[in-house]
């Protein structure tokens, strides 16, 4: 049976002296007050589950490299600045892992050791740019990019081959990359409120897209192919 705390929504300001024990695997704090944890909290190396979610934590320790059996962690709803680059040594994080709604400058590049995770959002920070190569997380499912004011994309986001879902609303794309054709599992692409003009032709390869968002890109020039798209079922959104 797993081993499991819940301390969500209690209105905690801090964790004095609280017994955690050695054996817990799912800990939920979501939506207290809390702006640091105790460092006894990073040496739960049996925890799988942890959410820290809408609290006011402005930096997280990198002794949470030391939980090696997490396979999800929500960081989300804070007011972290930066991530630790232990956080790329978190093996067993394959299912979830969500830091949006933060105040994240630069998107980290730990994250891109990450190789077996299959969610990621990091939605709502101020990330200008990514890394030059994503190609490290080669089994992401889901990709949630938007709100960040991201002036462009890799062309090795086209590694991405896992990939069904890639959100990048309310973004300044002006342009994408060509590799986005070699998604070739892609179900959903969400473009609405960027700068776009154009897209690139191979866009028009990606032959499992049921859901094309292109709303709210005032300058776009709209290729011949969505009719295409359209008749063979695909959801387009002008």
């Amino acid at each position: 049976m797993t081993t499991r705390l819940d301390l969500s929504g209690q209105g905690l300001t801090s964790l004095p002296g609280l017994p955690l024990p050695a054996s817990l695997e799912h800990l939920d704090l979501y939506d207290n007050q809390l702006t640091s944890v105790p460092d006894e909290l990073w040496s739960l190396s049996g925890l799988r589950v942890l959410n820290l979610a809408a609290n006011r934590l402005t930096a997280i320790s990198p002794a949470i490299g030391a939980l090696r059996n997490l396979h999800t962690l929500d960081l989300g709803h804070n007011e972290l600045s930066a991530l630790p680059d232990e956080l790329g040594e978190l093996t067993a994080l394959t299912e979830y892992l969500y830091v949006s709604d933060n105040r994240l400058t630069e998107f980290p590049a730990a994250l891109c050791s990450l190789d077996r995770l299959k969610y990621l959002g990091c939605t709502d920070n101020r990330i200008p740019t990514l890394p030059d190569d994503l190609s490290g997380l080669a089994s992401l499912r889901e990709f949630r990019l938007y709100g960040n004011g991201l002036t462009d994309l890799p062309e090795s986001i086209g590694t991405l081959s896992a990939l069904r879902e890639l959100h990048l609303r309310k973004n300044l794309l002006t342009s994408l990359p060509s590799s986005l054709g070699q998604l070739s599992e892609l179900r959903q692409l969400d473009l609405r409120e960027n700068k776009l003009t154009s897209l690139p032709s191979s866009i028009a390869r990606l032959s499992k897209l049921d859901k094309l968002d292109l709303r709210w890109n005032k300058e776009l020039r709209e290729p011949s192919w969505l009719a295409d798209f359209e008749a063979r079922g695909c959801m387009v959104l002008r």
